[in-house]
């Protein structure tokens, strides 16, 4: 019998990050997500972000892909988004991800990380976060 659990950390922003994020639209849509994905079988671990973008730590296994995985969250929450009308245009996510492995022995550091974005981005952009990323996983 095997086994497979890959934790994948997944970035991604609203549609030319516009900061339609706000305080209380994260305090619904982001449950709104974790709780959706669950019925649909996708794990998310830890959730948040801030007034452009989501962080998502979600853990697959060997059925699972990446990009359809993303794809429905994305589609799913912004469908659920503009049915409510949370948001005063039409929302929309950026069609672009980013989205990186994640060892046993690093996921409390996500855990924290993700937990604490609202704090973390009163001193850094998500630009800059983004370039950290690159360096700190070698990506171009």
């Amino acid at each position: 019998m095997g086994y497979t659990k890959i934790y994948i950390h997944l970035v991604w922003t609203t549609y030319k990050r516009q900061k339609l994020l706000t305080k209380d639209i994260r305090e619904k849509v982001l449950p709104h997500i974790k709780q959706n994905a669950k019925t649909n079988n996708i794990f998310i671990d830890h959730i948040g972000g801030y007034l452009d973008h989501v962080h998502c730590l979600i853990a697959i296994d060997g059925n699972q892909n990446i990009s359809q995985v993303v794809q429905y969250i994305k589609g799913e929450s912004s469908y659920w988004i503009n049915k409510r009308g949370l948001v005063q245009e039409r929302f929309r996510w950026q069609s672009d991800y980013y989205a990186v492995s994640v060892g046993i022995l690093q996921l409390k550091v996500v855990r924290n990380y993700i937990r604490n974005q609202e704090a973390h981005h009163q001193r850094k952009t998500l630009e800059k976060e983004l370039s950290l990323f690159k360096k700190l996983y070698g990506l171009r």
